[in-house]
């Protein structure tokens, strides 16, 4: 076996237990190679091991020599078991070395740790790395797997310790047994929590961590006997210190530290004992105290609660009622807290007492829980009885108080209708009154009669209440009766009264009858006749408005036929009024007193008949304002006629003029100049004719004057002639104009008659509205006819028709003139003079040079075009050119909207 394959053997199998094996797989293996790693592990094992054999008076030097004889590897064992080992072999030979160290390694054995790859030959060879791990696991054995924190062990529960121990200190946070203890604070802490008085932690930094560790070792050392198995620098320039001797050095602090903690638990525990004790005697005193001051006021309660003695008046009553209250709402709920939390604390008491195992507690005699729950349910029994009898007492006397306040209540109410009543049962007011007054006061004592029917149960209810507070022997009863005999005397009065009263009403209803049947018939027959004369009199005065002689004609037969109805409307009007003199004639002969008033209508006779006289003085002044409309409508209708007359022809004139001036703009029988001769000659006779249109305006005037707004004989109204007009020289101007453009067009693009021709047919064949516009699709296959391939490939032929519809339609009206048709076919066929052809002519003119001068353009050109050119040139940028030179270049790339080439 190789050194490497010993050391990976040994790190992997020196383990006591399962769980430990499990612990060590975690820990890299590889460093235990690192020689950092060995020389702490040596350092720290050294010292670990003096600590227990200087109890025996002994120490090592060298760790993997002096513990070759087995003699104080055996000893170390006895002193930290306790236990006695077998008897040593006292020879020097290798054998007898073999044997201790063999004895040695038995016992460990004994203690449950499984060896595995340690044998005595190695020991005994001065094997560094299997004593070291002979060395580890005694320490793991022996020092750490007895800690126990949490129900955590060995590495886990000393870790658990530290990282308790030193929890509330700053910059210190305990993950691991290496690199959590390189800054000592984590040390430094472990002894402050337990000595305070050793170390000042507040003056420790973390940036010195050797000082920080070196204070630790030399306190450690110092008061608490835990030898210095590490050095600083060691820890500090090692970038991961060695597991397993720091967990050796804080193990040590452990152990030190135990004792004083299990005082202290000790102490904590006697100290939680009797506080225990004394908590349950001091509950124990306050359960009998509060028991007996509860027993004694349930004693004072029951007898006043026992007291059955009734009061004589309703607020006596009420006074101890109220008391009553007053101890529901005050006295009681606070025993009955009491009496709650004295179960609780008796509960809580012996809860306690059987947690802790002590006996149950029991009270005195006669202060049990039971005893005090049955003295709380005899004091609830006889309060219940006790409030019983106080709500009987109470409705008693509350049923005496009702009905006496409720009988005089009624009384009142009764009295208070009664008022005035017998006054006016007395009354004779009917003596005087109308027909429907009368009845009205019928009606009315028909309602009081109802009224006195209703109240009868009042009256009777009266008598029941004073019947029954006799029966109680209400103390008043007296005055109870005198008021009673009052009101039921009264009643029987106005019974009387109430049917002398009736029999008076009927005998005058019936003498009124007659008169109020004359009134009814009276407004029957006035109120249809006035509204008649009311209509009438509308229509007589009514406004109106007519536009012809028809319209007038109709009033005047309709006024006509009112006028014959006027002698049967007569005849209704004396009719009517012979009823208002009959009603007259009989009032006069019984002595009835008319109030003077149709109570059926606000008609009089009189009223009728100044009426009738306004409708008879309307009827001559309708007739003069009808036949004056008359004349007016007649004047009207021959405005009419003379305006249509002249409509009629200049209409038609315009219409025509229209149509032959659209005719020879489209006509390509003759020359240009020939169509703009006969052009001009329409327009000439179009500016003639404008004598007959202001004559028309005239007699338009006069129409608007006379507020003619129709006319019947004609379907020309002056604004159709005045657009029509205002459209035919739009149209002469416009198509002198287009003739005037194709003139220049043909002239400046070379093109002949046969091709304006040409131009000309195709345009009005694809014209198909034939108004001198052509919409796209037209467009489109003119020019497909014309050969233009705008067919094959779809994109191709959109992006080309749509170029040149750019052209033709720059303002995107959805329409091509004539005129734009002729630019774009002239541009289209004609040859046009370029940008590059100008600048060779000028190139020609400067005899082949990159500029021209002003004496060339002035020998070359005509004065006008030379001083247009010499002052709309730039100045020429060039060495080779003399003063004054003109740059002909960029001026010839201007003129087409080209930049210089």
């Amino acid at each position: 076996m190789t050194t490497i394959e010993t050391q990976v053997q040994y790190h992997s199998t020196y383990m006591t237990t399962e769980e430990y094996m499990t612990q060590e797989e975690d820990w890299d293996r590889d460093l235990l190679l690192d020689p950092a790693w060995e020389k702490q592990q040596r350092k720290t094992f050294t010292a670990w091991c003096n600590s227990h054999l200087r109890k025996a008076g002994t120490q090592i030097e060298n760790i993997e020599e002096d513990f070759r004889n087995g003699l104080k590897l055996m000893l170390l064992l006895e002193v930290i078991s306790g236990e006695r080992l077998p008897k040593p072999d006292k020879g020097k030979m290798r054998f007898h070395k073999i044997a201790n160290v063999n004895k040695a390694l038995d016992f460990i054995c004994s203690k449950g740790v499984k060896l595995v790859s340690i044998g005595a030959e190695e020991i005994v060879d001065g094997n560094v790395k299997m004593t070291l791990g002979m060395i580890w696991t005694i320490i793991l054995r022996f020092a750490i797997q007895d800690i126990s924190v949490e129900e955590t062990s060995a590495k886990e529960g000393l870790l658990l310790w530290c990282q308790r121990k030193t929890a509330p200190y700053r910059n210190v946070n305990v993950q691991n047994f290496h690199i959590s203890w390189k800054d000592g604070l984590a040390l430094c802490a472990l002894i402050h929590r337990h000595r305070p008085d050793l170390i000042d932690y507040s003056k420790l930094r973390k940036d010195d961590p050797i000082g920080n560790l070196n204070i630790a070792f030399e306190v450690a050392e110092k008061f608490l006997d835990i030898p210095r198995m590490l050095d600083a620098e060691d820890i500090v320039n090692t970038p991961k210190p060695d597991e397993k001797a720091i967990m050796t050095y804080v193990s040590c602090f452990y152990h030190a530290f135990a004792g004083a903690e299990q005082a202290e638990t000790a102490a904590n525990r006697i100290c939680k004992v009797l506080a225990v004790n004394q908590e349950n005697e001091k509950l124990m005193e306050e359960y009998e105290k509060l028991a007996s001051e509860l027993l004694e006021w349930i004693r004072r309660t029951i007898p006043w609660l026992e007291n059955r003695v009734a009061e004589q008046t309703m607020n006596a009553m009420q006074q101890k009622l109220e008391d009553f209250r007053d101890y529901r709402r005050v006295h009681k709920p606070p025993k009955v807290q009491e009496k709650c939390q004295l179960e609780i604390n008796f509960n809580t008491l012996q809860t306690k007492l059987r947690l802790s195992n002590r006996p149950a507690f029991m009270p005195s005699e006669g202060k049990m829980v039971s005893d005090i729950a049955n003295a709380w349910k005899g004091l609830e029994q006889v309060e219940k009885g006790f409030e019983e009898w106080l709500l009987t007492e109470i409705r008693r006397l509350e049923r005496l108080d009702h009905l006496a306040e409720k009988f005089k209540q009624k009384c009142s109410l009764h009295e208070s209708w009664t008022a005035g009543k017998e006054e006016l049962l007395s009354q004779k007011d009917y003596e005087s009154a109308s027909l429907m007054e009368i009845r009205a006061l019928m009606r009315k004592h028909e309602a009081f009669e109802s009224d006195l029917a209703a109240h009868q149960d009042r009256v009777e209810q009266i008598a029941a209440i004073a019947q029954e507070l006799n029966e109680l022997d209400y103390f008043d009863a007296a005055t109870i009766n005198a008021r009673c005999q009052g009101i039921c005397d009264q009643w029987d009065s106005l019974g009387t009264l109430t049917q002398k009263r009736r029999e008076s009403l009927e005998r005058v209803e019936k003498l009124w009858e007659t008169i109020d049947q004359l009134y009814l018939e009276f407004a029957k027959r006035a109120a249809p006749f006035n509204n008649w004369m009311d209509g009438a009199i509308e229509d007589l005065q009514d406004m109106f408005i007519v536009h012809s002689i028809e319209e007038i004609q109709s009033l005047i037969t309709a006024h006509d036929q009112f006028k014959a109805t006027l002698p049967e409307a007569d005849k209704e009007r004396m009719a009517t009024i012979g009823i208002q003199n009959e009603i007259v004639k009989i009032a006069q002969t019984y002595g009835i007193k008319l109030s003077g008033e149709n109570p059926y209508t606000v008609l009089s006779a009189q009223g009728i008949g100044n009426k009738w006289e306004a409708v008879k003085q309307l009827v001559p002044l309708r007739d003069q304002m009808l036949q004056e409309e008359v004349a007016r409508q007649q004047a009207n209708e021959r405005l009419r006629r003379q305006f249509a007359a002249q409509a009629n022809i200049i209409g038609p004139w315009i219409q025509t003029k229209m149509e032959e001036i659209s005719h020879v703009s489209v006509d390509i029988a003759g020359s240009l100049e020939e169509q703009m001769s006969n052009l001009k000659q329409y327009e000439q006779n179009i500016i003639n004719y404008k004598s007959n249109i202001d004559k028309l305006e005239g007699d338009h005037q006069l129409s608007q004057e006379g507020l003619i707004f129709d006319n019947k004989h004609t379907n020309y109204s002056m604004e159709h002639i005045r657009v029509g007009w205002e459209h035919l020289l739009t149209t002469i101007a416009r198509t002198i104009n287009e003739v005037e453009n194709q003139i220049l067009t043909r002239d400046a693009k070379g093109i002949s008659q046969e091709q304006l021709n040409e131009f000309r047919a195709s345009f009005n064949h694809f014209d198909r509205k034939r108004n001198g516009m052509m919409d796209p699709d037209d467009f489109r296959a003119c020019l497909i006819s014309m050969g233009y391939d705008l067919v094959s490939g779809k994109n191709r032929g959109e992006v080309e028709f749509a170029r040149i519809m750019t052209l033709v339609d720059p303002n995107n009206t959805s329409v091509v003139t004539f005129q734009a048709f002729i630019d774009f076919m002239t541009r289209e066929t004609a040859e046009t003079d370029t940008a590059e052809q100008v600048m060779a002519s000028f190139k020609i003119l400067a005899s082949d040079k990159m500029y021209i001068t002003v004496d060339e353009l002035r020998r070359e050109l005509p004065p006008e075009q030379a001083e247009y050119c010499i002052s709309r040139m730039t100045k020429y940028i060039g060495s080779d050119a003399p003063p004054g030179a003109l740059d002909y270049i960029s001026f010839s790339s201007a003129l087409y909207g080209e930049s210089d080439l």
